[in-house]
């Protein structure tokens, strides 16, 4: 009988072939799972720097990387922090050139009276930064050419929002600024039936973002003259307006948000001892100006053949307006700074050391105009006949006249308009046709040349 073949080798050799193959599975799953890994680390990443390339972090500042290149852009996201470069150009742009001069940090630096502002206090040896967020409110543009202009006279724009307060904050340790010219507003009657929002986020959340840091943040704490308006006198019906007339009945969004600027101008010197001066601006006008403004817009529509509308009140009287000329709006703002005394309070917000000053002044020209009278000044200058529609005025947030008492911003810093409607006008359109390359009539020309 034959014995049994012997199978333990064949067992044997299955059982190694059997571990084999399990180790070798193990080992690509091994591998599979960190070549998975690794795809799903490196899909993370991707769509973490497309995320940034699409939705920017919300606290940045762009600025000037040079003064003779203003268009270039030096980006610092959150948190905020000023590289050695930028740094040395802020206290550059700064500093004052003569022994009593002015630092003055100026917000909305960019817009049609920040640019003018800035200019003269340059102009007179006092040290300029300036801040605006070039929105598009109206084209960019104008307000690119503006900084071009500032940066030829080696002021610094730095390109930020009012309402980034830690960026307010490292701005204000940068430089100990005496004082800031807050002229950074959402301007406009109409336009706030298309964006009420953001007359509440620049005007009055913007306003105290600036006050908070300048409370709390600066070491010292600047003397701050800012931008109200001559809209808060709202449906004041007696004449002329003076800072002693009640402004308890807006007629517009832009007004109430003014009107709330004030009364929280209020609170901030009252309990931080800031030194605060409103400025309530009466239909300021002139070269660079602002193309909602409708010296602006009229010009535009008359040269291109386009009718213009022209209101008057539901009784059928003209409108009129204080049509303040930029200049004289220039020598006030500065007298005001120049008066402003300091601020009261301690860094940090600590306790202050007695009352600060709190002021409200008009700054106007004393001589409201028919806006048919604007109109026929223009025609005269740029020598077309304009096609007018006249209408009644809706009841959208104009008023329908505005008269500036500036009796207290004579006595108190010798503010005396000197420009009158037809020479300021003059001046413009020499700008406009100049800036936007037209050719005039010869007769029409020569006006405006003369």
């Amino acid at each position: 009988m034959a014995s049994p073949a012997d199978t333990s080798k064949t067992n044997k050799l299955e059982r190694y072939n059997s571990y084999l193959r399990r180790l070798s599975s193990a080992k690509l799953l091994s591998a599979s799972s960190k070549l998975l890994f690794r795809a799903t680390l490196l899909a993370t990443i991707l769509l973490i720097l497309l995320l940034i390339l699409h939705y920017p972090l919300p606290l940045s500042i762009q600025s000037a990387s040079s003064f003779s290149s203003p268009h270039r852009s030096l980006l610092t996201s959150f948190p905020p922090s000023f590289s050695p470069s930028l740094s040395r150009q802020i206290r550059l742009s700064a500093t004052p050139r003569r022994s009593s001069g002015l630092s003055v940090l100026v917000t909305g630096a960019a817009g049609f009276i920040g640019t003018h502002c800035s200019l003269s206090l340059k102009k007179r040896g006092d040290g300029v930064v300036g801040l605006d967020n070039f929105n598009s409110y109206y084209d960019p543009s104008l307000k690119r050419a503006r900084q071009a202009l500032l940066a030829r006279q080696s002021i610094l724009i730095l390109e930020a929002d009012l309402n980034d307060s830690l960026l307010l904050s490292h701005l204000f340790s940068s430089y100990p600024f005496s004082h800031v010219l807050h002229l950074a507003a959402q301007a406009g009657v109409r336009y706030a039936a298309k964006n009420p929002h953001s007359y509440i986020s620049s005007n009055v959340a913007a306003l105290v973002s600036l006050f908070e840091t300048a409370a709390k943040s600066a070491d010292p704490q600047p003397a701050i003259v800012w931008a109200s308006s001559s809209s808060v006198y709202g449906l004041n019906k007696k004449s002329p307006f003076s800072e002693s007339d009640p402004t308890d009945k807006p007629a517009s969004l832009y007004a109430a948000t003014k009107k709330a600027g004030e009364a929280i101008a209020h609170t901030y010197n009252h309990i931080y001892g800031l030194s605060l001066t409103a400025l309530r601006f009466f239909t300021v006008y002139g070269p660079m100006g602002r193309p909602d403004m409708a010296y602006f817009f009229f010009t535009k529509s008359i040269l291109a053949g386009k009718p213009i509308t022209i209101f008057r009140t539901a009784d059928g009287k003209d409108v009129a307006r204080d049509f303040t000329y930029i200049d004289d709006v220039v020598k006030g703002c500065l007298g005001a700074l120049d008066t402003a005394e300091k601020s009261t309070g301690s860094p940090g917000g600590g306790p202050k050391s007695g009352p600060a000053q709190l002021r409200t002044y008009n700054l106007g020209n004393t001589s409201p105009v028919p806006v048919t009278k604007l109109v026929s000044i223009l025609e005269g200058l740029l020598g077309v006949k304009a096609k007018k529609n006249v209408v009644t005025m809706p009841t959208n947030g104009d008023v329908p006249f505005t008269h500036a008492n500036v009796s207290l911003a004579s006595g108190d810093f010798g503010y005396h308009p000197t420009t009158d409607l037809a020479a300021g006008l003059r001046k413009f359109v020499r700008w406009y046709v100049h800036y936007y390359g037209i050719k005039l009539k010869p007769s029409s020309g020569e006006a405006v040349v003369a």
